[in-house]
């Protein structure tokens, strides 16, 4: 785990939702996203950012996804979305938080609620 980790919490319902945050903002970190992982830890997640769609064509393994605004506000929610399936486009979308499948009936994450990203300290 990096010495600094992004977490990403939602403060409407003022619960940790990660821990361990990776953020893929480039073109081909985009584009491998989770492809090759055999699956996501609970407190891990990735961003995808710019991010209004997702796919998890050959993925292994099932994913909550979150879609954010820029004031991020989650606009959108996927539960256990499963592999070969393909998310809605969300053009309102500024990014994407995918997290282990059952995160967010977990943490009772829903529509309309305000989500941080919270940043490593010099970064």
């Amino acid at each position: 785990m990096p010495a600094n980790p992004i977490k990403i919490l939602n403060l409407t319902r003022n619960i940790t939702l990660t821990e361990n945050t990776i953020i893929a903002d480039s073109f081909f970190s985009r584009l491998q996203g989770l492809l090759g992982k055999d699956g996501l830890a609970r407190g891990e997640g990735l961003i995808l950012k710019p991010c209004d769609s997702i796919h998890t064509f050959f993925m292994r393994f099932a994913i909550d996804v979150v879609f954010v605004d820029r004031n991020n506000r989650v606009i959108r929610l996927y539960h256990s979305l499963k592999p070969w399936r393909i998310s809605g486009i969300f053009p309102r979308a500024a990014f994407c938080i995918e997290l282990p499948a059952r995160t967010l009936q977990f943490s009772f994450t829903q529509q309309g609620d305000q989500i941080e990203v919270s940043t490593p300290t010099g970064a």
